[in-house]
C-alpha cells in the first residue's frame, strides 16, 4: 500500500500527541491499557469470554495465531477485545493497533464479507499498523537505538514491545540511514 502523501508525518504526530496526553515522553514505554483507559475503550481479555463461551477455548489453545484482536462496536462506543494468550510484548500490539482505528477514526467493518469470508481492508490494516508503532516506539526511540544509547533488545525491553517491532520501526523511519548519513539529529 502506499500510505496518502503526509499521513506518516501525521500520524507520528498524533502519536507523540496522544503521548503527551498521557504525560509521557518520546523514551518512556506505553502502556496501551491505560491509553485505551484514557479513551474510555474497555479492553477485555479472550479468556474472560472461554470462561462463558467454550468456541473461544480453541483460540487461545489449538490456534492461538488465529485471533489477536478485535474492535467491537455499539453504536458509536467500542471495545477491544484481544487474544491474552498471546506474549505481552504482541498483546501491546494488538491493543495498540485497535486503539489506532480509533483514533484514526475508522468505520466499523463487518468481519465477514457476503461470501462468508473475513471483510479486509488493507488500506485501513496498514494505517492502524503504522500508528501504532508509532505509539509504542517513537521517531525519537528509533534513533536512540540507531545512535547506539540502546541496543534492539534494550529498547525492546524499555518499550515493552518485540524486537520485530522495534526493526519496524527502525526500518519504517529510516533512522540508521540517517544517523549514518547526517550523524545525531
Amino acid at each position: 500500500m502506499g500510505y496518502a502523501w503526509g499521513f506518516k508525518k501525521w500520524a507520528a504526530e498524533l502519536a507523540d500527541s496522544t503521548r503527551a496526553e498521557l504525560g509521557l515522553g518520546p523514551l518512556d514505554r506505553l502502556e496501551p491499557r491505560a491509553l485505551a483507559e484514557y479513551l474510555a475503550i474497555p479492553v477485555y481479555e479472550l479468556s474472560n469470554i472461554a470462561a462463558y463461551d467454550p468456541r473461544a477455548q480453541h483460540l487461545l489453545t489449538v490456534e492461538p495465531e488465529a485471533f489477536s484482536a478485535v474492535t467491537v462496536f455499539a453504536g458509536p462506543r467500542r471495545a477491544i477485545t484481544h487474544n491474552d494468550a498471546h506474549a505481552p510484548t504482541r498483546q501491546n500490539s494488538n491493543i495498540s493497533h485497535e486503539i489506532a482505528h480509533g483514533l484514526l477514526r475508522h468505520p466499523p467493518t463487518p468481519a465477514l464479507g457476503d461470501t462468508g469470508c473475513r471483510s479486509w481492508n488493507q488500506d485501513i490494516e496498514d494505517e492502524a499498523g503504522w500508528l501504532a508503532g508509532c505509539l509504542l516506539v517513537t521517531e525519537q526511540a528509533t534513533f536512540a537505538v540507531a545512535r547506539g544509547a540502546w541496543s534492539i533488545a534494550e529498547a525492546a525491553r524499555r518499550l515493552a514491545v518485540s524486537e520485530a517491532m522495534i526493526r519496524f520501526r527502525l526500518n519504517g523511519t529510516g533512522a540508521v540511514k540517517r544517523v549514518q548519513r547526517f550523524g545525531a539529529r
